[in-house]
């Protein structure tokens, strides 16, 4: 037996690797929810940290293996390769070892109850903003699906993970084909999983399995058109441009750089912007404060600071500094007054982020600011003790020192 990849755990060698997988003791396994899958996969929990395994030929393993490294080099929203195992005994399958995405849920999980149709359209948008970005990287998927997804609360929407690689291919550049191929695949896929939606009794009635399947068809070729598609203007009007650059940083997009030409025998510009993957507002969060998280949840954090900075009449003042005292004096005690045993309901960026939505109702309901210590308090006991946890949660593990 071989176990190939970056092991940052040593106790990965010692699972049962001998013993199929579907049969692996309890004691070595954690239960989360997981979606469908054609392989079998089962969560392993190790040293507090939990870890997906898939049992896959060798030839896929290490095929997959590879090109998670090359969407996480690329930092495209994917699973985190660890490793894959090979020279299992008794010819066994291999097996591919991916890091469980903390607060991730797979589709049937977000649609534990029915189906609403602002839910499903939240869950379109994540879906077709990942199929684009990974486009834009040159991945062809070949299985487009929710199944094949991941998805975690970012804010208001979602946000969306490839979480199988399987069928994928890396190249410099996707060509027309290969894009529209994925899409094609993406609708099919789609269908039939609203299709057992419906038949399972989880699809709000006025969802249509078809309408639901162009819809996300839509939404991709309005996303791409938007990134991909050159502008004529006016040279005067300058502004266009500068308003294309917010719609785009509002998808989650940023512009790199700008190709500009002159249209031959007029006073007009073809511009085309060279769009790159999200983190606009992800990387400002990070650079300032430390916080890494989802970029929906990252632009409201980021207005709360701004917000933060006037109120205590810091404009002038250096943005590091500020965004040191907001942390300290706002960000941290708001997490700190969750009691530790709801805190693995929802990540600390959501949670601020639902505080901050229920200090509006509040505030709306009374008509004045109720501040952030009653919403607070009024979330916890009105709100966040009816979630439930979507961390993956470690039965006897131990508390952090």
């Amino acid at each position: 037996m071989q176990i190939t990849g970056a092991l940052g755990d040593p106790d990965l060698i010692r699972l049962p690797w001998e013993t199929p997988l579907e049969d692996w003791p309890q004691h070595h396994l954690v239960d989360l929810p997981r979606g469908i899958s054609r392989h079998v996969v089962r969560f392993a929990r190790l040293s507090g940290k939990v870890y997906a395994i898939k049992e896959i030929s060798e030839r896929y393993a290490k095929r997959e293996y590879q090109l998670l490294w090359d969407l996480a080099r690329l930092d495209a929203p994917a699973v985190e390769p660890v490793a894959y195992v090979t020279g299992r005994e008794n010819g066994l399958d291999a097996a591919l070892i991916t890091r469980h995405l903390q607060f991730s849920l797979p589709y049937r999980a977000v649609m534990s109850g029915t189906l609403r149709p602002d839910t499903l359209t939240r869950l379109l948008d994540a879906l077709a903003v990942l199929l684009v970005r990974l486009h834009l990287n040159g991945f062809y998927w070949g299985d487009c699906s929710l199944s094949n997804t991941l998805f975690r609360r970012d804010a208001g929407a979602f946000a969306a993970y490839l979480v199988d690689a399987e069928t994928g291919e890396m190249h410099p550049m996707i060509s027309e084909g290969q894009r529209l191929t994925d899409i094609d695949n993406a609708h099919t896929n789609i269908f039939g999983e609203m299709l057992d939606l419906e038949a399972g009794g989880l699809l709000h009635p006025s969802i249509d399995p078809m309408d639901t399947a162009d819809d996300i068809v839509a939404r991709y070729h309005r996303l791409w058109n938007e990134i991909n598609e050159s502008e004529i203007i006016e040279e005067v009007d300058w502004h266009r441009v500068e308003q294309r650059i917010r719609r785009l940083n509002l998808l989650g997009f940023d512009v790199a750089e700008m190709m500009v030409r002159r249209k031959v025998g007029t006073g007009r510009l073809i511009v085309r912007p060279k769009v790159v993957d999200a983190g606009h507002h992800q990387r400002r969060l990070l650079r300032l404060t430390g916080l890494d998280v989802e970029e929906n949840q990252a632009r409201r954090l980021l207005n709360d600071l701004d917000g933060f900075r006037v109120a205590k009449g810091l404009r002038h003042e250096d943005e590091a500094i500020v965004a040191h005292r907001w942390l300290a004096e706002v960000f941290q005690p708001t997490v700190d007054a969750i009691p530790a045993e709801l805190r693995g309901k929802l990540e600390p960026a959501q949670l601020f982020h639902e505080i901050l939505d229920h200090r509006w109702f509040l505030s709306e309901q009374e008509g004045a600011d109720v501040g952030l210590a009653a919403a607070v308090k009024s979330y916890v006991d009105n709100v966040l003790v009816h979630k439930p946890d979507e961390r993956a949660l470690l039965p006897d593990e131990e508390p952090a020192q």
